[in-house]
């Protein structure tokens, strides 16, 4: 059954750091953060709009997917659906997007409706662990900034694996560790890893090593692993920007509290960004035949 979005300031500054709750009552406002696609973009020159950063992280992931209009793509972990209504518009394919969070997959579906999308896309609330779908249904598997919510990664990719057919892609791109962060960084900065968590849901996040491990160990051959930390990186202060463009409308959705916290999570994030502790990273791989 569909769950309503929650959009009161009162319902939003319900503590939680379930990642579905949190997408819940947040998605509206995230739209108006992190732009329509809801990631962060790939910054050739950090000042090109957001807009078009993002698409450039979507689009290096379709390349290096060699994603055409006959493939067959699960994107994991939807958000609002922006990279799969970009997939289908600009190469032509059909795409299935899965997320935990109804209000999400509400607002994905309207949007490709709006589009006149709705022959080449669809979205449904399913889990990425546990997807539901036949094996061998799909020749890629695209999971674009969900996998630091999960906290099973081996499952995760066990069963994109699964969804693939031989010879199948699965690209990945998320924050990841740089370099392990020691247990007294840990609690030093208790408050600012809690806050984070309070925003952006619970993550787990790890070694672009481990995804590694975890893709060879579900059957997968890695072909390609790039750390992109940098060229990201100026996502965080685009996200700063929207927060002050559209102020008076944030404040309606998430309140002046959540608002607070997520501009200084975004200032946190770019610390340990400068510090190499976290990062971002892209993986490609291939199902054996």
């Amino acid at each position: 059954m569909m769950r309503e979005p929650l959009t009161a300031k009162s319902q939003v500054a319900e503590t939680s750091s379930d990642p579905v709750v949190v997408y819940d009552r947040v998605t509206k406002a995230w739209h108006l953060l992190l732009g329509d696609d809801l990631h962060f973009g790939y910054f050739e020159n950090p000042q090109v709009p957001l807009s078009e950063a993002t698409a450039k992280l979507t689009q290096e992931m379709a390349d290096w997917a060699q994603i055409r209009s006959e493939t067959r793509v699960l994107d994991v972990g939807c958000g609002i659906g922006g990279p799969a209504q970009y997939l289908a518009r600009e190469v032509g394919c059909r795409v299935t997007g899965i997320s935990t969070s109804a209000v999400g997959v509400e607002m994905a579906t309207s949007r490709a409706e709006a589009q006149g999308l709705r022959d080449r896309v669809k979205f449904l609330e399913r889990d990425g662990m546990a997807n539901g779908f036949p094996a061998e249904s799909f020749d890629c598997a695209w999971i674009m900034e969900s996998s630091h919510l999960m906290e099973r990664k081996n499952i995760l990719l066990a069963e994109s694996a699964r969804v693939l057919r031989p010879d199948g892609l699965l690209v990945l791109c998320d924050i990841v560790v740089r370099n392990t962060i020691p247990f007294q960084y840990l609690v030093r900065h208790l408050a600012e890893f809690e806050n984070l968590n309070s925003v952006f849901g619970k993550q787990f996040v790890e070694l672009l090593s481990a995804y590694k491990q975890w893709a060879e160990s579900s059957g997968l051959t890695v072909l390609r692993t790039e750390d992109i930390s940098e060229a990201v990186l100026p996502t965080l202060e685009h996200w700063r920007r929207n927060g002050e463009l559209h102020h008076g409308e944030l404040l309606e959705l998430i309140g002046e509290d959540y608002l607070a916290q997520f501009v200084r999570a975004c200032g946190f994030l770019e610390r340990l960004w400068s510090e190499e502790k976290l990062g971002y990273g892209m993986l490609l791989a291939r199902k054996s035949t």
